[in-house]
């Protein structure tokens, strides 16, 4: 293994030795001695089958290099084991030949698929894979299920504590989806476009990634999501689409749009909204016992649907990624004079990209809070009281409307699927 810090030139990607898919399928008792009897840390509760999906797991082993956060090379072929979640069509007819790989986020203290939305990736078509490529995921997983995961190390034996393996083991994940060997993480489906996508602290380290290690290694991803967090400043050659809450900006001076680049921000949202925490409730309860519960200084978690603009970009950073479409562009949040967001009347900020959950509001939704913990990401969700609702919608009627021409703005803007339209339809019905 050599080690040291030193410039390098760019290299190959490994293509890693592939595992599984592992034995264990819920219901299991992850503390269980037997393999089989074990299950995967945080399996969806969702009935994939009924959507013609499939959750499996695998182990992803080999040798990585290991990279410092501008870019140098501190050692090569230092042994790792991993583990990579994945849920995809059960068949080809129904894959749409996009492969979401999501950098798992750890900064709860274990793996978190943020990026995970069971209705809008399932009726799109989409591959999502999850990599636990960070020492805080995985040495969480050795404890949760000593069968299942004891194996693990992305440290190379305790040599590199701070991630710097956790580069090359992406990307080699990623190459592990493009070789033809068996087993295959995705089966008999063969995948068009991989895009790499983060959420937060993972948007973080993929930005790293793009920025500081990418120019040394074979590129092995079509296109990079930046969502609720850091974009890269490098002009490189994979286009790179940042969607960010309303909680995320926190300053009128933005980077332009390019060729390559696209930024839209969201009116109303949450870096870590409703959505999310409301699906891994019970996911946490099965897995941790409860879930956490926080006291924040307002209501939280709002409800604007970021989700439903993240279905939108992705199927824009697909096309982007495989033809050359660039995305729509989109209107900034609004900054008054001293430097806070623009808000209306109703306290709703002004500008970004307006959903009907805010054109046509039934609730306070902002991306603001404060308190306890993680509160600051969790924005604020006030319903309005009947007073206020019967000055905006003097009947259910006005109200529907006022959905309906949001929602068909953004459809046509390029913001917003008519999927996630059609539901918001059904969900104005009293």
């Amino acid at each position: 293994m050599a080690s040291g810090a030193h410039p390098i030139a760019a290299g190959l990607v490994d293509v890693p030795t592939v595992e599984g898919p592992l034995p264990g399928v819920l219901p299991g008792d992850p503390a269980s001695p037997d393999i089989s009897q074990t299950y995967p840390w945080l399996a969806t509760d969702a009935d994939l089958r009924e959507r013609g999906y499939v959750e499996q797991e695998f182990h992803l082993s080999g040798n990585a290099d290991a990279y410092t956060t501008t870019g140098e090379l501190l050692a090569s072929d230092v042994p790792y084991r991993t583990r990579v979640i994945v849920r995809r069509p059960a068949i080809q007819a129904t894959f749409n030949g996009t492969v979401l790989m999501e950098w798992q986020n750890v900064t709860a203290g274990y793996d978190l698929d943020a990026l995970w939305s069971t209705e809008q990736l399932t009726r799109a078509g989409y591959a999502w894979v999850g990599v636990s490529a960070q020492r805080v995921g995985v040495n969480q997983l050795r404890q949760w299920s000593p069968a299942r995961y004891g194996t693990l190390d992305v440290t190379g034996g305790g040599q590199f504590m701070t991630d710097q393996l956790s580069y090359d083991v992406f990307s080699q994940a990623a190459k592990a989806i493009k070789a033809s060997a068996r087993p295959s993480l995705l089966g008999r489906l063969r995948a068009n476009t991989v895009l790499a996508v983060g959420a937060s602290q993972s948007a973080g380290r993929l930005t790293v990634y793009y920025d500081a290690v990418l120019p040394h290694l074979e590129s092995v991803f079509d296109g990079y999501g930046q969502i609720v967090g850091p974009a890269p400043t490098r002009a490189g050659a994979e286009p790179v689409f940042q969607v960010l809450s309303e909680t995320d900006v926190r300053s009128p001076v933005r980077p332009p749009d390019t060729e390559r680049f696209r930024r839209w921000e969201v009116a109303g949202s949450a870096h870590s909204g409703w959505h999310g925490y409301n699906a891994r409730v019970p996911l946490l309860t099965r897995d941790l016992g409860a879930a956490p519960t926080y006291t924040c200084a307002r209501p939280p978690f709002s409800r604007v649907p970021l989700h439903h603009v993240l279905a939108a970009a992705y199927d824009h950073l697909t096309r982007w990624a495989r033809r050359g479409v660039a995305p729509p562009s989109a209107q900034p949040l609004e900054f008054a004079p001293d430097g806070t967001k623009a808000r209306d009347e109703l306290g709703l900020a002004r500008g970004g990209i307006r959903l009907s959950q805010v054109v046509a509001p039934r609730a306070l939704n902002t991306g603001d809070n404060s308190g306890e913990t993680f509160c600051v990401l969790f924005g604020t969700h006030i319903p309005f009281t009947q007073e206020q609702l019967d000055r905006l919608y003097p009947t259910h009627g006005h109200y529907v409307a006022a959905v309906v021409r949001a929602d068909a703005h953004n459809v046509k803007a390029g913001y917003l699927l008519p999927g996630d339209a059609r539901q918001n339809l059904i969900d104005t019905r009293p």
